[in-house]
């Protein structure tokens, strides 16, 4: 259950077979959940960290007039609330954006590695430590980016990181997204009717199209320089650690 997560972590520096093995006992069990389920509420103290399968997850905020704010996406390979072992209260919630399997791993597993093993330990950091980086990618991208700019940077960001654990097809640039364009509205700040406008725009310039659940980038050289795309901030180059 956590061969996504292993590829992932030796993509950024090479694993032992003790690690490996280390690895796949972390996670014994698998859930299924629904799409709009939360997976992790806002305000819980969870006692495990939830590791993404399958599906996507977004990280959300909701204001208390009900308008919602996605900060970051999770794709399989993810833990989804890693920092909810040191930091035991979740400031945030993670939501299903589609169908999903998740599995957990307890706190008190993940506290047993950070006593035994120093590399695996960076390793866990390291990921928490990327997941800082695209929060302020994106929060670069609300704050200074214009729409075009934004969703294509978003899309860029999606395939890489579902490229990275083989969910993506390096021929034509296309990944699975299974979500609604209220979601993507809810992760680039701004309305269901924007978004459409927006996807017209790509597909007028032959840079993008979504069709059903599947993202296709045709001219991927195009959509990087449109979005200023530096993939830098996803340090998924493999180093020892």
């Amino acid at each position: 259950m956590t061969d996504l997560f292993v590829r992932k972590l030796s993509g950024l520096d090479r694993l032992n077979d003790e690690e490996v093995q280390i690895l796949r006992g972390l996670t014994p069990q698998a859930r299924s959940v629904d799409a709009r389920a939360d997976v992790i509420v806002q305000g819980s103290r969870p006692t495990s960290s939830t590791l993404l399968l399958e599906g996507l997850t977004g990280r959300y905020r909701i204001l208390t007039d009900g308008r919602r704010q996605i900060t970051s996406i999770d794709v399989p390979g993810d833990f989804v609330d890693l920092h909810s072992f040191p930091l035991k209260t979740m400031d945030h919630g993670v939501i299903a954006l589609s169908a999903c399997r998740v599995a957990t791993a307890p706190h008190a597993e993940l506290a047993r590695i950070t006593e035994t093993q120093p590399h695996l330990t960076r390793l866990l950091w390291l990921t928490t430590l990327i997941d800082a980086a695209i929060h302020r990618e994106w929060l670069v991208a609300l704050g200074r980016m214009s729409a075009l700019e934004r969703m294509g940077h978003l899309f860029c960001e999606l395939y890489m990181r579902l490229n990275a654990v083989g969910l993506a097809d390096a021929q034509t640039h296309s990944f699975a997204l299974p979500v609604t364009q209220s979601d993507v509205g809810d992760m680039l700040g701004i309305t269901n009717v924007h978004v459409n406008r927006t996807l017209q725009d790509m597909r007028r310039r032959n840079l993008v199209t979504w069709r059903g659940a599947t993202v296709s980038i045709p001219d991927w050289d195009g959509l990087v320089e449109v979005a200023r795309f530096d993939a830098s901030y996803l340090h998924q180059e493999r180093e020892p650690r």
